[in-house]
């Protein structure tokens, strides 16, 4: 049986349960411990976006880079404000190690601060997950994936399911020993009993994306 901490769903169904007697409690709590650098949406997008595509190691690198033009002037501080960074010139923000693409990103999550788009920590926590989603994703550079991360791993939201994440996507097929992986709205419809705990869900999905063996192969159904 799986933790007793855990509600449940998760007892219900069998080979989650058995996954989890197997590996243990949920440790996704570990991983969205407050960050001094990004405890807004703004400062936790623009990390975000610093990041895309990019292995940790470089993303740490050139968001540093960027965080030492904000306010404080160090690498381990925030990044600069949308009032600094939009007064930034390309040639500046280039020498980050920042892309043209990822600068107008940037530049846009900026002007959605100034405008509102993108909201303060107090504003987003008034919002819905859904409502606040629609609204980041109207910005250029963020996807649905991006602003699900924010919301489950810097707001903490309990109920995210990044179901067009691949590993999650695998993850659900591995444990429940599916011949393919689910559509991201099939996948929606299956987990729904979960709820209101489904990022619990997604972080076992991860999990069985890394533990448990592939066969049999997976196609999208």
């Amino acid at each position: 049986m799986s933790p007793p901490t855990l509600p449940a769903c998760f007892e219900q169904d069998r080979a989650l349960a058995a996954f989890i007697a197997q590996i243990g409690p949920c440790r996704l709590a570990e991983q969205t411990r407050p960050d001094p650098q990004t405890q807004d949406p703004y400062a936790s997008l623009i990390k975000a976006v610093t990041g895309q595509q990019l292995h940790n190691a470089a993303a740490r690198t050139i968001f540093g880079r960027l965080c030492t033009l904000g306010p404080q002037r160090d690498k381990n501080g925030p990044p600069p404000t949308p009032e600094i960074l939009l007064a930034l010139d390309d040639t500046t923000l280039r020498q980050c190690g920042l892309s043209g693409a990822k600068i107008a990103s940037l530049r846009a999550i900026a002007q959605g601060r100034l405008e509102g788009i993108v909201p303060s920590l107090t504003e987003a926590h008034k919002m819905d997950d859904e409502t606040l989603i629609t609204q980041l994703t109207t910005l250029r550079g963020v996807g649905r994936w991006t602003a699900e991360m924010m919301l489950m791993f810097h707001l903490r939201r309990p109920d995210i399911l990044p179901a067009g994440d691949l590993g999650v996507q695998e993850g659900w097929r591995r444990l429940q020993r599916q011949p393919k992986r689910l559509t991201p709205k099939a996948l929606k419809a299956v987990t729904i009993a979960f709820s209101p705990h489904r990022s619990i869900l997604a972080w076992y999905c991860w999990q069985a994306k890394e533990r448990l063996p592939p066969s049999p192969s997976a196609t999208i159904s």
